[in-house]
């Protein structure tokens, strides 16, 4: 059997490196390509919903370069508190260590700040990127698959995932039984005399979900009802999805016990969904109050 292996779909992959290649001695990972390509088509994603509504996409441009390195440090620094990691260890990046919520949290006060300066519609704005941020954790989470991390817990599913135990960082086998990360044990299990443990796939779970999300919210564009609904339509379905995805996983960033992700995710979800009820009701009083100065003008 290969290092990735699924049982019980027939599918080996024999050799899955986390370097794509190297530039003078320089390893470049594929991680790192999965999260330049989701910004690049992200970006150009966001770039057509602008012209289509005409707005400038110049403005999205500016907005694209320094959300995109926003959104880094504050997925390194969302990572590091929560693990509990020394703030010394911000560079070492390429060793691994990036949260999505961080990174979505940093984006956030960016638009804020970036629609203040250009004094634009902040509804607006973030259902024009919003699918462009779809589309970069679509793609994002293909680097997790490369690195053999952000996996969930034992399985044997349809859709289990058998890494081979000495491709897993972070990994310790004691006999029948692994340890990974210090914290969640599995099985050991071997196929053609090679130690594996079997998992759940939650980064092609996350990864398919977003995908759906990303069909929904796109169809739903042309069709909105207020100002804010695509944005809105993401915080909750990313936030159900993401709920039930990080109760699968093995290695969540946790405060006294409890996954940080999963109650981001519930007042996430609780959060637009006041936000829905409370814009959806406006723009009916907004249109209610202009039907009625048509009637009289009329």
């Amino acid at each position: 059997m290969g290092d990735i292996y699924f049982p019980h779909l027939n599918i080996s992959i024999e050799s899955l490196d986390r370097v794509a290649f190297s530039i003078l001695g320089i390893n470049i990972y594929w991680y790192g390509i999965f999260i330049a390509l989701g910004a690049i088509l992200g970006i150009t994603l966001a770039f057509n919903e602008a012209k289509r509504t005409g707005q400038s996409q110049d403005m999205y441009s500016d907005f694209a370069f320094a959300a995109i390195i926003a959104g880094i440090i504050g997925a390194r620094l969302y990572y590091i508190i929560f693990h509990g990691d020394s703030l010394l260890s911000f560079f070492k990046i390429r060793e691994g260590g990036l949260a999505i919520y961080g990174g979505i949290i940093a984006g956030l006060i960016t638009a804020i700040v970036f629609v203040k300066i250009k004094k634009i519609n902040f509804l607006q704005f973030t259902d024009t990127v919003i699918m462009g941020l779809v589309v970069g954790q679509i793609f994002g989470r293909w680097g997790n698959f490369f690195n053999r991390e952000a996996f969930g817990r034992h399985t044997d599913g349809l859709f289990a995932m058998a890494l081979k135990a000495d491709t897993v960082n972070g990994l310790f086998i004691n006999g029948s039984h692994a340890l990974y990360q210090g914290n969640v044990e599995y099985p050991v299990i071997q196929y053609g005399g090679v130690d594996y443990i079997q998992v759940h796939p939650t980064f092609l779970y996350e990864s398919l979900w977003n995908l759906a999300l990303l069909a929904i919210i796109f169809a739903c564009r042309r069709h909105k009802k207020f100002q804010g609904q695509l944005v809105i339509m993401y915080c909750i379905g990313y936030g159900i999805g993401r709920f039930w995805i990080e109760s699968l996983r093995s290695d969540q960033l946790e405060i006294h016990g409890i996954p940080i992700s999963m109650i981001v995710s519930a007042v996430l979800v609780l959060a637009a969904l006041a936000a829905g009820i409370i814009l959806y009701l406006k723009e009916k009083q907004n249109n209610g109050v202009a039907a009625q100065k048509n009637q009289k003008s009329s």
